[in-house]
Formats: C-alpha cells, structure tokens, sequence
C-alpha cells in the first residue's frame, strides 16, 4: 500500500509523468463515448439478449467494452488491427525478407511493419464490419436497410475500428503503457459497474457463503497471474578473469533475469481475436443466397457454438501463439 500511495505522490509531483497520465485518461474516455454511439441504422437498438447465446461475439463484445452490444461505431474493437499484427507476427516466422526486414533493419523495419499492419487492418475491418451488419440484419436487429446503407454502415465501422487504432498509438506515444492494451482493459473494466449492479439486483443472503467463495477464489487468481506475469528466472552468467600487468580483473558473477511468461496476455488476446473471425464471416456466409456457402456456415456455425470445440480451439490457439510470440521476441 505504501508503494502505491508514494507512486500516486510521484505522477502528482512530476509535471510530465501527469499529463502523460492525464493524456491516457482522457483517450479512455473519448473511447468510452464512442463505444455509446450507436451506427446510424441502429438507433436504440440493444443486443445483449443475441449476445448471451454467442460465445464469440459475447467475448467481441467484453474486449469492445459493450460497443457490440450497443451497436456502437467502434463495435469491432481494435480486433482488426490486432489480427493484421498477428498476421505479420506469424509471417515473420515463414518469410525470411519480413523477418529480415523486422529484425535486421532496427527502427526503421518496424516502422515498416507498423505501416503494412495498419493498411492490411482496413480491408479485414471493412470484411468484419460487413459480416457483423448482416449477421445483424439477418437476425432482425437491423431491418429495411438498402444496399447503399449497408455499403454505408460498414464504412463507417469500419472506420470507427481505424478510429481506435489511431487513439491507441496515440496512448503510445504520448501516454504511458501500450495503447492497444489500455483500450482492451478499459472495455473489460467498465463492464464492472453493471455485473456489480446486476449482482446487487439479484442478491440473495442464502448464497452468501457462494459470494465470498467466489470472491476468494477471484482474489486468488489474481494473486496467481501477477506472481506468474512478475516470475523471472535468473540465468547465470560469468565473467573470465583477466590478468594483465600483474594485475587480475574480471572473474564476476551477475544474473540475467529472464520472465518465466514472456508472451503475458498477448497471446490470449490473438486467439480471441482469431476465434471471432469465423463468426463473422460465417454469419455473413449464411446471408449469402448460394445453398453450399449457406451449409458451409451452418456447419462452422454449430462448431463454433459447442463448448468443448471452442474451448479446445481457444486452448489450442493460446498454446501456439505463446510459443510463436516468445520465439519472434526472445
């Protein structure tokens, strides 16, 4: 607790370290606005009934911080984006010119590879923006919507999901943190007040007993993840000793700390993101008039929402990504 409060005492006492937490603050909130303003052709629309029996789009819908659900212009998230970075993350392991390119070029390679992750985010943003519109409209949230505004619905999505990605490098460069990650964290926090609130609705004082069970258990794993995300292995490393005009240098022992987890939360956020393209693209599928394209997405359709496959595909996803991740960084 002292640490915390001698901390909060230093961003107070340092003009730059404020307004850079200050800057962060304030991109929240814009953020925070944005996910409340619905797209044009779903005013007043709500979809937190359709959400509660899709899996996928309910964890869309956690990481946008509700934008899904109020069918909000960032209802995407920056799941683009973060998908484009997965791709080249993944083509640096099967290109050896891109890997060159990150890897041997220094600043300026990643300055590349931030660019052609930026322009491959608008064409997978404009293709799950069109698949979330007709999943939507197929299901009766949005109704009587004309070619022209389906065409316009998806740009402006689209282009709310490039909104994000430009405050989060924004959060950056002149903030503190990654961007991306703020954004993500600020979507899931803000869910919060309203389990706490459906919570207060449904109290019963005959589960309490399953209340602080349960409270237990959430303080425990998040003493787990911290201890895990903070681990470090100590490698040892010696010095030879060195001996010149009589004299013996050298001959030192220090430590090189390694982080036990050295992908965190990355990778959980990747096979999330990759797990919600399918979705999209098969309830776009399903508006499609062909019969085989229409079967094709029935079929991915009642995968995706048995429990046992998609866990597997989530654990399967995570596992590959921790190791792609940890050898492209280590």
């Amino acid at each position: 607790m002292e640490t915390i409060i001698r901390k909060i005492k230093m961003i107070g006492g340092d003009a730059s370290l404020r307004n850079r937490v200050l800057f962060v603050l304030g991109a929240l909130v814009v953020f925070r606005l944005l996910a409340n303003v619905p797209i044009p052709a779903a005013a007043g629309q709500n979809l937190s009934a359709l959400l509660a029996n899709d899996q996928a789009l309910g964890f869309l819908n956690l990481l946008t911080g509700g934008g899904l659900s109020a069918v909000s212009v960032v209802m995407l998230g920056v799941g683009p984006y973060i998908t484009a970075s997965i791709i080249f993350q993944l083509l640096t392991m099967m290109s050896p010119k891109i890997k060159a390119m990150q890897s041997e070029e220094g600043e300026m390679g990643r300055r590349k590879m931030t660019q052609y992750s930026r322009l491959l985010t608008i064409p997978l943003a404009l293709v799950q923006g069109y698949g979330l519109i007709a999943y939507l409209t197929k299901s009766g949230i949005l109704t009587g919507l004309t070619p022209f505004e389906i065409l316009t619905n998806t740009v402006i999505v689209a282009a709310g999901s490039m909104l994000l990605m430009w405050i989060g490098e924004l959060i950056s460069e002149f903030g503190i943190g990654n961007g991306v990650s703020l954004i993500i964290f600020a979507g899931i926090v803000s869910r919060i007040p309203a389990t706490l609130g459906q919570l207060a609705y449904t109290f019963d004082v005959t589960q309490i007993p399953t209340y602080l069970a349960s409270l237990v258990a959430t303080l425990a794993i998040i003493m787990a993840v911290v201890y895990m995300t903070e681990a470090e292995r100590p490698v040892p490393i010696t010095y030879a000793k060195q001996v010149r005009g009589g004299h013996t240098t050298g001959g030192s022992m220090t430590y090189l700390p390694l982080r036990v987890n050295q992908a965190g939360v990355i990778p959980i956020i990747f096979a999330l993101s990759i797990l919600t393209i399918p979705t999209i693209v098969a309830n776009a599928l399903a508006t499609m008039g062909n019969g085989t394209l229409q079967a094709v997405a029935v079929f991915v359709q009642k995968m995706l929402t048995n429990g046992w496959i998609h866990n597997s595909l989530y654990f399967g996803f995570v596992f590959i990504f921790t190791y792609f991740y940890t050898a492209v960084t280590f």
